[in-house]
């Protein structure tokens, strides 16, 4: 039976209603899930053109609190495309008796690079070396500790490589320095530079009432600090990489009161370590394989874990399934749809996510999945698919 939490709060003879927050792609691919479940789902887009536009019932700034409010009125649960909704915000859906998951508590570790370090420490959880850095002088002195080399992120806003810069002096963070010295940028953190084989990602949802589920581990390849690809599950994970990387996440959402779901980004060390990088508390890129891989894809799974209904199976539907992004898209003044025709007939196991946004040099404007017994031959059918999509 399903908890009381949210599915009591709707009104009789009708299914809930999930507010999401944010009308990007991870909103747009929760609408055909929320209609095959016969839930009302409704979007707070940024814009009129936002991915998720076919399902905004609302346009407008999701960092004021009477926009937001107003938006949350009429739905049972509030949940987010993205982590960014100010923590004043957040606290005021509460404060108006709206069920929120993620919650603000959970949300500010998201939120917030140097929180989330610090409670991943007390949690006991593997992270790499860090310290919080004020002035060159801390960063110089950590650099010396950590062979001239480190990472230098700013606590907040950053995301696909953004906000993130490999250092070997102090001089490379001038300006960041001086925008935290003026009151105008956040916080600075220096990690190590991790040696590693590989990244990871760990995917888990968790339901207030507190039950939870995996994923397979899944590998992660990067291409300019954006996700490219995604091999599930990782190869070579069976045995301890995968028990290691699940048992993280699980610690991740019981230790931090995740709801929804959770994606854990993980260093698999040249040493044999398996280190937390960083976390998302949504769908997330690594998931999208779940799409068309999984029994019960990421997007369906949140819904369910929002309105505190039961999670649905993560076994997989083949061997192995792979994700290919498809970034910046034509620069003929094409649109993705004009290589349709080419790309269906050529690869007809290939599985095709547009986000209905315009070419963008690094934009992320789709995906493709694919999914099959031969690892090599779907990794090359994923890709050929994909760069249909990217014309010189």
């Amino acid at each position: 039976m399903p908890s009381v939490g949210v599915l009591a709060r709707k009104r009789s003879g009708r299914m809930p209603r999930v507010g999401v927050i944010g009308g990007g792609q991870l909103a747009r691919m929760m609408v055909p899930e929320a209609l095959e479940l016969g839930i009302e789902i409704r979007v707070l887009a940024e814009t009129v053109d936002s991915p998720a536009a076919i399902a905004a019932t609302a346009v407008g700034d999701y960092r004021d609190e009477a926009t937001v409010l107003a938006f949350a009125r009429d739905v049972d649960v509030v949940t987010f495309d993205h982590e960014h909704v100010p923590q004043s915000v957040l606290r005021a859906l509460e404060a108006a008796g709206v069920a929120v998951h993620p919650g603000p508590d959970a949300l500010l570790y998201a939120q917030d690079k140097i929180m989330m370090r610090r409670r991943l420490q007390e949690l006991g959880l593997p992270v790499p070396d860090w310290a919080l850095i004020s002035d060159a002088a801390a960063l110089d002195a950590f650099l010396a500790e950590h062979g001239g080399v480190g990472v230098v992120k700013t606590a907040r806003g950053g995301y696909d490589g953004k906000g993130v810069r490999v250092v070997r002096s102090a001089a490379e963070v001038d300006d960041w320095f001086a925008a935290m010295a003026a009151g105008d940028g956040p916080e600075l953190l220096v990690e190590e530079l991790v040696s590693f084989r590989r990244e990871l990602a760990q995917l888990v949802a968790r339901r207030p009432s507190g039950e939870v589920q995996a994923w397979p581990v899944v590998e992660t390849i990067q291409k300019d600090g954006v996700c490219s690809e995604v091999l599930a599950p990782a190869p070579g994970s069976a045995g301890r990489i995968a028990d290691v990387a699940e048992q993280i996440a699980l610690d991740v959402a019981e230790g931090l009161g995740v709801t929804g779901v959770l994606a854990v980004e993980l260093f698999e060390t040249d040493d044999d370590r398996i280190l937390v990088n960083e976390l998302a508390m949504r769908p997330h890129n690594s998931g999208h394989w779940t799409q068309d891989g999984s029994t019960t894809s990421q997007f369906e799974q949140h819904l369910r874990a929002v309105l505190d209904l039961p999670l649905g199976a993560t076994g997989t539907l083949a061997d192995w399934s792979v994700m290919v992004n498809v970034l910046g898209g034509p620069t003929d003044g094409s649109a993705l749809v004009d290589h349709y025709p080419a790309m269906l007939a050529q690869h007809p196991t290939a599985k095709m996510h547009a986000y209905g946004k315009s070419p963008r040099p690094g934009r992320k404007l789709g995906h493709v999945n694919v999914a099959g017994d031969d690892l090599d031959q779907i990794v090359y059918e994923a890709r050929a698919a994909a760069a249909f999509f990217t014309t010189l």
